[in-house]
């Protein structure tokens, strides 16, 4: 299986937004339930940026539809990919979509990687 992750509603800056995952053949959202700085740096990695300057929570780049894919995401920081990171489950809204702004430099914006549930 294959998961690929974007960044979402970020305006003309390719290094901010919702951050959304595409597995199972949908494109969902990321609850912001636990959500942090490791888990930001770990999205922006994934994407070819350095790292990340904030983790944003609370839909501030607007919120989602459709299915909430990663819900308590608990990354340590070192994974190469947010599929790496444990994920829980918790009873989330769109309203609670997180977000990321990176640091800025050139980056695919989408990558495709292996998922492991």
């Amino acid at each position: 299986m294959t998961a690929g992750v974007r960044l979402v509603n970020g305006g003309s800056v390719k290094h901010q937004g919702r951050v959304e995952v595409f597995y199972n053949g949908s494109w969902g959202t990321v609850c912001d339930d636990y959500w942090d700085l490791k888990d930001a740096n770990v999205v922006c990695r994934q994407l070819g940026f350095e790292g990340a300057v904030k983790d944003v929570k609370y839909a501030l780049f607007g919120r989602g539809n459709g299915i909430i894919w990663v819900e308590n995401a608990q990354c340590t920081g070192h994974e190469s990919s947010i599929t790496e990171c444990r994920w829980g489950k918790s009873s989330c809204s769109h309203r609670e979509d997180a977000g990321v702004i990176c640091i800025p430099g050139n980056s695919s914006i989408q990558i495709i990687v292996t998922l492991v549930l």
